[in-house]
């Protein structure tokens, strides 16, 4: 696929655009506000649907619900948060790029230009027919729930506190306090040690995102602690996507900085003195010791929707859901959408946004008594940094097999596998940060 293509591709995957809108809205600089569109009033749909989380999946659905079904379609944002950080582009806080201020979004488009109702508490207990929060008070009476929570973090083994993370070896693979802390550290460590990373077993949020980390970091350590390295620890058997370009990237690009070391189990870690424990094949009790330690922990659906008995993905870590429409497929009337979901779609932000429009399209057609679209079709479209001025892309089409009931990646395209960029490129990282001035305009602005 070459590159105009791969922008029409990703410009019609977010919805409304079309790729002539894409380019205009390119060509604008980041101070242009995206353009707002008019909420219709007289489409016939009423309702009223309750969205909890507004990362990239709930501020869409929040957001499109108004949008597609107009003023008779109630809608209410439940955010603990005053504003989302994006964790797309937040690797590039950590090599000074970009702060955590640049990444902030509010909601005051979707309050006060589409109508959402927004209730800033913290959730203690879901169901069907209520929600209930943190201070003791509930909210019923809506036709549907949406739950776009995202992840939550276990402990590696020899943790013993999730405190860890905040204090002393952050994970930051959810934007905030952990990445600027993970900055601090790269910036204090001596030159000569080590920065360590750890890789889980997928699925994980963002599968590019621990290889793009280990390239950004090693170009800054480059500039910055020449003498110091990224070793990567990798549960999973090999690179997981865009295993040429990584490669060459580790091999090539990164030689000597970059020690990549796929199928490890991580059998201890030790917080304090930042020392890890592991097996790599028939190689046991190895140990590295780190200046920095990054652990990328096991991910899983958050607490709340366990206590809701919503987990029932096969290893009981994730929602299974239908997804012509994100229902689960353990509760009815309860949609939901993003990284707590078990689809075979990657867990990232641009399908977060894509999910959430074909759930909007679902309930609509609900709320008029009719069946979801039976053949809903969703994009994936990553790019990644491999250094501060180059970055590679990622590309896939899903369409619904009703053999499977699942989303796949049909065999006319590219044999039914993703597309990447033949390399990275400076063009490409200008790409990039097009298609995410996009989506975050198409999500929230």
């Amino acid at each position: 696929m070459n590159r105009r293509k791969f922008l029409g591709v990703t410009a019609s995957g977010l919805g409304l655009l079309t790729l002539s809108s894409f380019s205009a809205f390119a060509a604008r600089d980041s101070n242009t506000a995206p353009v707002q569109f008019a909420i219709p009033t007289s489409t016939g749909i009423n309702g009223h649907i309750v969205v909890l989380g507004g990362g990239m999946a709930g501020a869409t659905v929040a957001k499109y619900l108004r949008l597609w079904g107009g003023t008779g379609v109630q809608v209410t944002l439940v955010e603990k948060s005053a504003a989302y950080t994006s964790n797309i582009l937040s690797n590039t806080v950590l090599t000074g790029q970009r702060t955590l201020a640049n990444l902030a979004y509010n909601y005051d488009t979707l309050q006060n230009h589409y109508g959402v109702k927004l209730i800033n508490k913290e959730v203690a207990a879901i169901d069907a027919a209520s929600i209930q929060f943190a201070d003791g008070t509930t909210l019923g009476g809506y036709d549907r729930l949406v739950i776009a929570p995202g992840v939550e973090f276990d402990l590696m083994p020899g943790m013993t506190n999730l405190d860890e993370y905040d204090t002393l070896i952050p994970h930051a693979w959810k934007a905030g306090p952990q990445t600027t802390l993970l900055r601090d550290q790269l910036i204090n460590m001596t030159d000569g040690t080590d920065v360590v990373i750890t890789i889980p077993k997928a699925p994980y949020r963002c599968p590019p995102g621990p290889y793009e980390r280990a390239c950004v970091i090693a170009d800054w350590l480059k500039a910055n602690k020449p003498n110091s390295r990224v070793i990567v620890l990798d549960a999973n058997a090999d690179i997981l996507v865009e295993k040429d370009n990584f490669s060459y990237a580790f091999t090539v690009t990164h030689a000597g900085v970059i020690d990549y070391r796929p199928g490890c189990t991580i059998t201890d870690v030790d917080s304090a003195t930042r020392v890890v424990t592991y097996n790599q094949g028939l190689s046991l009790d190895n140990v590295v010791e780190a200046g920095v330690l990054n652990p990328i922990p096991p991910q899983r659906a958050p607490k709340l929707l366990a206590d809701a008995g919503l987990l029932n993905s096969p290893d009981g870590r994730f929602a299974a859901v239908d997804v012509l429409s994100y229902e689960s497929t353990a509760i009815p009337g309860i949609h939901i959408l993003g990284d707590a979901s078990s689809t075979t779609m990657p867990k990232a932000g641009h399908i977060g946004n894509q999910q959430a429009k074909t759930c909007v399209d679902a309930i609509l057609r609900m709320l008029q008594g009719q069946l979801p679209d039976p053949s809903p079709v969703t994009n994936s479209a990553c790019f990644t940094p491999i250094t501060a001025s180059t970055a590679t892309w990622l590309a896939a089409v899903y369409q619904y097999d009703p053999g499977t009931k699942k989303m796949v990646i049909p065999t006319q395209h590219n044999n039914g596998t993703a597309i990447s960029a033949p390399t990275a490129s400076t063009r490409n990282y200008q790409d990039m940060l097009t298609w995410f001035n996009t989506l975050m305009g198409d999500t929230f602005a």
